[in-house]
């Protein structure tokens, strides 16, 4: 896809988010994998803009923290205590230009809380924006129930206001067309604009919904472009919400990996993060979470009744009824049922761990078995190697032959 030049990304991460009823700041609660904050950065990043900024207030710290882990490119801006999504756009704009660059071009913001917000959404309002001419572009969708948004006042098709439901006429109240908390902005007109917004409200804030108001004023090109598929613009302000988003993303997940050949024997009960890595022809079996940076690797079978955070399993190899995270299953290896495989361990080509057993920074070479109820922890086994039941290895090195052998390998 191509993408448009943008001068700014901004996101606005500043809120407490209180209908979250938490002590995780709102934007660090976690969908698919990762923070709603992350995905915002992730979408942003899309568009290939010269530079990203968070806006942040509550909790800033940890939401500041969250932002660079994922990005450390990106810019940090600290809200002060004048509230609103205009004066947070201020404190962004403030930042943007510290280092003495001129802004110039199209500035698009956007919310943290809206995971399902893609690049490809992103760059279709870009692209409207930069080819109709316009000073503003708000994104919109359509909703049955539009209570709690902004609704987007429109004449013969151009968009002359968006009203706040708190402040809105019982006329304004029946749009079913809602703002989306996602626009584009050519710089200068945003800038000017700011500095005349006020707290005139219900809610006593700086709006940045007045921008639009003002833009129309004065004359210049407003326009809005709606989606069709209103989750993609879905906010999360409640649990409630966050689960919905969680199924949905989770559903279109998995049928993406379906249609690219991964089958899936029960996608009700199939968890995938997008950051997961799957090729064609793995099997997935019912009740599998797979979290984080997971890569399954062709002809592979997962579960039933798995979860495995970043782990690597390789071609043909089979888990079944296995907690793991971190470790490395190799080809054709077996592993389970009821593992539970611990950060660090390595399983090698055709090797096994088997039933109730539990490994920890460890190395099972290739072709060696540890099959039911051992513990093996900080140990290197080597190639070939058969470990009996009931067996607990620490801090051992295995990797020499034993004196005793059996025909299918050493016997430890």
């Amino acid at each position: 896809m191509d993408h448009l030049p943008a001068a700014a990304v901004v996101i606005l991460a500043a809120g407490a988010g209180t209908r979250m009823k938490s002590r995780v700041p709102k934007v660090l609660h976690s969908v698919a994998g990762r923070t709603l904050l992350s995905h915002a950065i992730a979408a942003g990043r899309e568009v290939n803009p010269s530079r990203l900024c968070v806006v942040v207030r509550h909790e800033r710290d940890q939401v500041a923290a969250d932002a660079l882990a994922f990005d450390d490119t990106v810019l940090i801006a600290d809200q002060d205590d004048i509230p609103g999504t205009g004066r947070a756009v201020q404190c962004a704009l403030d930042k943007l230009v510290e280092d003495g660059v001129e802004l110039r071009g199209p500035i698009i913001v956007t919310a943290s809380d809206t995971p399902m917000l893609d690049g490809g959404i992103l760059s279709e309002l870009l692209g409207s924006h930069v080819a109709q001419g316009n000073a503003v572009t708000v994104l919109t969708t359509h909703l049955a129930d539009p209570t709690g948004y902004g609704r987007i006042v429109r004449n013969h098709g151009a968009v002359v206001g968006i009203v706040e439901e708190k402040d809105a006429t019982e006329d304004q109240r029946a749009i079913r067309e809602i703002n989306a908390a996602v626009y584009v902005f050519e710089a200068e007109v945003l800038e000017k604009a700011l500095h005349r917004v006020d707290q005139a409200n219900a809610q006593g804030e700086v709006y940045l919904t007045d921008v639009i108001r003002i833009a129309h004023e004065q004359g210049l090109r407003v326009q809005g472009v709606a989606v069709e598929d209103s989750w993609t613009v879905e906010g999360c302000n409640d649990k409630v919400q966050l689960a919905a988003l969680g199924r949905e993303m989770n559903r279109r997940i998995v049928e993406e990996w379906m249609r690219e050949g991964v089958t899936v024997v029960d996608p009700a009960t199939t968890w995938i993060d997008v950051d997961v890595d799957l090729t064609s022809d793995v099997t997935i079996l019912p009740n599998v979470q797979l979290h984080g940076a997971c890569r399954i690797e062709t002809g592979a079978t997962i579960g039933p009744d798995t979860t495995l955070t970043d782990v690597e399993v390789g071609e043909g190899a089979t888990v079944l009824r296995t907690h793991g995270s971190l470790a490395v299953i190799g080809k054709w290896a077996t592993v389970g049922p009821f593992a539970y495989l611990r950060p660090g361990t390595y399983l090698g080509e055709g090797g096994k761990i088997g039933a109730f057993v539990e490994t920890r920074n460890t190395t099972i070479g290739h072709g060696s078995r540890v099959p039911r109820l051992s513990y093996v922890s900080d140990t290197d086994i080597g190639d070939d190697t058969d470990v009996s039941a009931g067996v607990v290895f620490e801090h051992q090195d295995l990797t020499e032959p034993a004196e005793e052998t059996t025909e299918e390998g050493t016997q430890a």
